[in-house]
């Protein structure tokens, strides 16, 4: 059906400046990938972000399996993760061996806290994974003390709250390992896809470049010519006595032009959404029946507008905006074990309330960073008729 508002993929447009930066990148760059602008994005986001090492790599979910194959999960080591985020988050962990160890979320914030992790934790727990979901940066800071006291590895999944800071600290710096994504959808996006890595372990960094990019790394004696032998050697990255089977994850030099061009909008798109969701959120004040997260500081970044009907199920709503006044809102994330990828895998069951309350009741509207004015009043207008018109038929 055709929609007066679309839920679109696309999170922004382009400037002029942009446009311009991507044809001539595109003519000018030698090589197109692996070269100077790869480097300077990677130098731009670890100063913006305070974080100590960095890699780009072509999807999130490639930073993902990254971190998964540094975890070196071995036969019975758990992965602790909220059954409430995108699959992504997680199958990379169960292709490299992990058990998942699906918990909670607090239903207010929508994201995991230290309290629905602790009941989780055993000698077997070997990683917590952390989604930053909606743009909401969670508490780390308890995050990291339980890390400390039961040594397992921390992984802030930071796709969607990308510039997101508490207490001056940014998302993704607390974590060992901070996961990073320009897909379409996200508030910055390096022409469809694109991802960062970030480690805390020099060790870890020191073998990276060579996993990301097909077990590339220098010959250990000096060439007598540039070609004899072959100008590169291939090997087997080795991490504490490991080896780790080499990956090709890398970006394109376009995409990491364009994302260094990008960074310098990052803030002020995500404070333009920011303050655009509050003026919503506000203005449904009167509305009891449905329930949003209202953050007005960059903890949040509103990459999604999100919200429970608290009153039923979400499904009336949903229907009488999509069919009276054409808007596509959306129902996001479909709790990962009913899912029948994890079901096959034997993780289809999971003791979480909060998620599927939330699952079962919530709106996602669309909240695409370009949207008009004209766009966001109609769609405010609507759902509040549609909001009045159901707590007329149930009086």
């Amino acid at each position: 059906m055709e929609f007066k508002i679309n839920f679109s993929g696309t999170g922004h447009r382009y400037t002029p400046e942009e446009v311009e930066l991507v044809g001539r990148v595109m003519n000018e760059a030698d090589p197109l990938t692996q070269g100077k602008y790869r480097n300077e994005f990677e130098a731009k986001f670890k100063a913006m972000m305070g974080l100590e090492h960095c890699f780009a790599v072509h999807t999130a979910t490639a930073a993902l399996e990254l971190s998964a194959q540094l975890c070196q999960f071995h036969p019975g080591d758990e992965l602790i993760v909220p059954s409430h985020t995108y699959t992504a988050s997680v199958y990379p962990f169960v292709k490299k061996g992990a058990k998942i160890v699906w918990c909670d979320i607090d239903l207010a914030t929508r994201v995991v806290s230290a309290n629905e992790i602790i009941p989780h934790i055993t000698p077997r727990t070997k990683a917590v994974l952390v989604p930053h979901i909606y743009g909401y940066m969670a508490e780390m800071e308890p995050i990291m003390e339980l890390s400390k006291k039961h040594g397992f590895f921390v992984i802030e999944d930071v796709a969607q709250a990308m510039g997101t800071e508490r207490n001056g600290i940014q998302a993704g710096a607390h974590g060992h390992f901070g996961i990073y994504s320009f897909h379409s959808h996200k508030n910055i996006t390096t022409l469809g896809e694109g991802g960062m890595l970030a480690l805390k372990d020099p060790a870890m960094a020191k073998i990276l470049p060579a996993l990301r990019h097909n077990g590339h790394c220098p010959w250990d004696f000096k060439q007598s010519d540039y070609w004899v032998p072959a100008g590169i050697n291939v090997d087997l990255p080795q991490l504490n006595g490991e080896y780790i089977q080499p990956n090709n994850y890398c970006l394109g030099e376009v995409e990491c032009a364009l994302g260094i061009k990008l960074l310098d909008r990052l803030d002020a798109i995500n404070d333009e959404k920011r303050a655009r969701a509050i003026r919503f959120i506000d203005a449904m004040k009167d509305f009891p029946e449905i329930e949003f997260h209202r953050i007005d500081d960059r903890r949040h970044n509103y990459h999604l507008l999100v919200s429970r009907i608290t009153n039923g199920k979400s499904y009336d709503v949903l229907r009488k905006m999509a069919y009276e006044k054409q808007i596509k809102c959306v129902v996001q994330y479909y709790p990962l074990h009913r899912y029948d990828y994890y079901k096959k895998n034997g993780f289809g069951y999971a003791n979480v309330p909060n998620t599927d309350m939330f699952y079962d009741n919530m709106v996602s509207f669309p909240f695409q960073h370009w949207m008009s004015e004209d766009e966001i009043a109609y769609m405010l207008k609507s759902i509040q008729e549609v909001l009045l018109d159901l707590r007329k038929s149930k009086a």
